[in-house]
């Protein structure tokens, strides 16, 4: 069982582009409400034609993939990140994100 403590460690990566309020953007869209949005779509945030053009509606796998490697799974997108190697931190953010917002 992952805990929150553990979890929002992990978040601390995608705070630095990422809020969990609603209509927060910064240097990436606001996570509020993700699952079950359309890629691309949310907010004022200037998503890239990639992402737009993905066809991902964000859920715990479509979540989990993007994470691993992020330009892998949808090359010319705009998020400057590497990606989450560890799958056991990508199951701890996705099981944060969850509790947050489900």
């Amino acid at each position: 069982m992952v805990t929150r403590r553990a979890a929002r460690s992990v978040f601390e990566e995608c705070v630095a582009c990422h809020a969990l309020e609603k209509d927060k953007e910064s240097v990436g869209p606001s996570l509020y409400g993700v699952f079950g949005r359309k890629a691309g779509e949310g907010g004022d945030f200037r998503y890239s034609p990639a992402l737009k053009r993905s066809g991902i509606i964000w859920d715990e796998h479509t979540i989990e993939t993007f994470i691993t490697r992020p330009q892998a799974v949808v090359p010319g997108n705009r998020m400057p990140f590497a990606g989450v190697p560890d799958a056991a931190a990508r199951a701890d953010l996705i099981a944060y994100l969850a509790k947050t917002f489900k």
